[in-house]
């Protein structure tokens, strides 16, 4: 059984455990924590958690995580684009469609099933049996890269660095409307909506802090092409800030609305750095625009011909 251990500073008095763990370790839901609860595999300075229990300051809080299952998600040979690999860690073009992990509705021909079959089922289990090796997720109709973690000491190595806000995640996407400044930062919480719980918004209850920088590099008419640089991670934060500000994501029909010629928004996570876990070098990867995202700018350059 792995365990992690956490020091609670006078400072957190007052907030909610599950709350306060889900922020101080990256790779564990608040849902998960909440679990680990109910099951006494959270101490409080040796003793089981009380499930609303709100810190005092300076405890030792142990979390227990539970011996990884046996795996039943069928490793199946599903073509990756793989742009590096080393024995602790790999890092992957996923294609606009695929699905990372197995949900309700798509247990198999995920990125977990490929990712299964390639690495003979050496990957970290700290998220347990349905998201083996996954550090951080894309949307399914979000495009371009992710790292898969083969072993836990990679994985929390990986994982504190999105937490510390010190590993590098670049998007491009096509937003609706010429933006008025060429730069900018929304500084803005997201938590889930209240009206419908399979959307995130901005909002001030139950969210978490969430920074996305931008810079608009090429304008087509009424279309701008962005350059997304994350410093938090939330739950579809770019299309969410991208909304909160009036510039949706072109064919996002979740935040703004479909658009002909595309499947969903026009979004590509095109670069990935991060402080390799074993070397301790800082290591980037960049990759080329889909097919897609091309065709869609060639569209738009031509509705402006047409227009002029």
């Amino acid at each position: 059984m792995n365990e992690l251990v956490f020091d609670v500073p006078l400072e957190s008095k007052g907030e909610r455990l599950d709350k306060w763990l889900s922020d101080a370790e990256s790779s564990l839901t608040r849902n998960a924590i909440q679990k680990l609860i109910e099951n006494n595999a959270v101490l409080i300075n040796g003793n089981p958690a009380a499930k609303n229990y709100k810190l005092k300051g300076r405890e030792m809080i142990i979390v227990q995580l539970p011996d990884p299952e046996p795996l039943d998600v069928i490793p199946q040979d599903i073509p990756l684009e793989i742009v590096y690999e080393d024995d602790d860690l790999l890092v992957v073009n996923k294609p606009k469609g695929m699905v990372v992990h197995p949900a309700a509705g798509n247990y198999d021909n995920t990125l977990v099933n490929a990712l299964l079959f390639h690495c003979k089922g050496s990957l970290s289990s700290i998220n347990g049996i349905i998201r083996p090796g996954i550090v951080h997720r894309i949307d399914k109709l979000t495009s371009g890269l992710l790292v898969v973690a083969k072993n836990d000491v990679s994985h929390n190595f990986l994982a504190e660095q999105i937490k510390e806000h010190t590993f590098t995640r670049e998007y491009q996407a096509i937003n609706c409307g010429r933006f008025k400044e060429a730069t900018g930062t929304v500084d803005a919480p997201i938590g889930r909506s209240k009206y419908d719980r399979k959307k995130m918004c901005v909002t001030e209850q139950n969210s978490k802090h969430a920074v996305t920088h931008y810079e608009v590099i090429e304008e087509f008419g009424q279309y701008s092409r962005v350059v997304f640089r994350l410093e938090t991670g939330r739950t579809h934060q770019i299309r969410v800030h991208s909304a909160y500000i009036g510039h949706p994501v072109l064919g996002d029909e979740v935040y703004g609305k479909p658009f002909k010629g595309i499947d969903g928004q026009c979004l590509h996570a095109k670069k990935l750095g991060f402080i390799h876990p074993s070397t301790k070098e800082y290591i980037e990867f960049d990759s080329e625009l889909p097919d897609y995202f091309h065709k869609i700018m060639s569209q738009l350059k031509k509705q402006i011909g047409k227009v002029n």
